[in-house]
């Protein structure tokens, strides 16, 4: 599990304060939602005051207490994590309000409190990482870890595709992304890799490597294209792969995997000690 190397932006002070509902569903069980039931009822304290205001930001320093209870940040080590086979047809979350199913309809009932690891779209299948601690998500989502996908498009990769996939884009316009989203520009990284594995003017294979999480990226960089993409599958994330696990099922890593993942943790935590 190796990082590829970007240049990494310069520490802002303010990014080191977070919201308070963020440290509270970092550290404990609690949802953001949850947390802010908490706050708004009179329930935590920062430095030994009673907060209510839903914006705080604490810093990882701060005493803080949820019902009596002090909330400690909890180490990066300790973690449990979890593969997941997410088939077409469920949701990353934990309720939909039209009903549909989500992943945690699936999962065994002792990974509820898991969060996932980035996102993969309804229409999309393939490696999801869950975790039971919130701050190994969020590193990994920010992190520029692998991620690798087959793709299967409507039409032919063309010249241009390619170039892109090798330079980078930005691209305006929404085809390709959620029919609510509102970003109207993405700008896109080059592809760590590309294989074009087949290329025909209806249909159109690739295995691409790319190192970023964006939502719907692949999906808009070929709707840029005018390419729609019929069949996404994410195959691996930081070198753990999915392997011959079945559609639905799960499976902890393997020894090797986590102590991979225990040493990218430790790269990233000694980094930004020395900003």
């Amino acid at each position: 599990m190796k990082e590829k190397t970007r240049k990494a932006p310069m520490s802002n002070p303010e990014e080191e304060a977070v919201r308070l509902n963020k440290f509270i569903s970092h550290n404990t069980r609690y949802s953001r939602r949850e947390a802010d039931r908490l706050i708004a009822e009179g329930k935590v304290k920062v430095d030994g005051k009673v907060v209510t205001d839903l914006a705080t930001r604490v810093s990882k320093e701060a005493k803080v207490e949820v019902a009596g209870r002090p909330v400690r940040p909890r180490p990066l080590h300790e973690m449990t994590v979890v593969v997941y086979h997410k088939p077409k047809g469920e949701l990353v979350t934990k309720k939909d309000p039209r009903g549909r199913r989500t992943i945690y309809d699936s999962l065994p009932k002792r990974f509820a409190h898991f969060v996932p690891v980035g996102r993969l779209d309804f229409a999309s299948e393939g490696l999801l990482l869950l975790t039971d601690n919130p701050r190994v998500a969020d590193v990994l989502m920010r992190s520029n870890l692998e991620r690798v996908y087959n793709v299967k498009i409507r039409g032919s990769v063309t010249p241009a595709m390619e170039k892109a996939m090798q330079e980078g884009i930005r691209i305006r316009g929404k085809k390709g992304a959620h029919e609510k989203s509102e970003i109207e520009e993405m700008s896109f990284a080059p592809f760590y890799a590309y294989r074009i594995l087949k290329n025909e003017p209806n249909y159109s294979k690739l295995r691409v490597a790319i190192g970023e999480g964006k939502n719907r990226e692949l999906r808009r960089f070929f709707g840029h294209f005018d390419r729609e993409v019929v069949d996404l599958h994410r195959v691996s994330f930081g070198g753990i792969s999915l392997n011959n696990l079945p559609k639905g099922k799960t499976r902890f890593l393997t020894q090797k995997e986590y102590d991979d993942l225990h040493a990218f943790l430790k790269a990233q935590s000694d980094k930004k000690e020395t900003r």
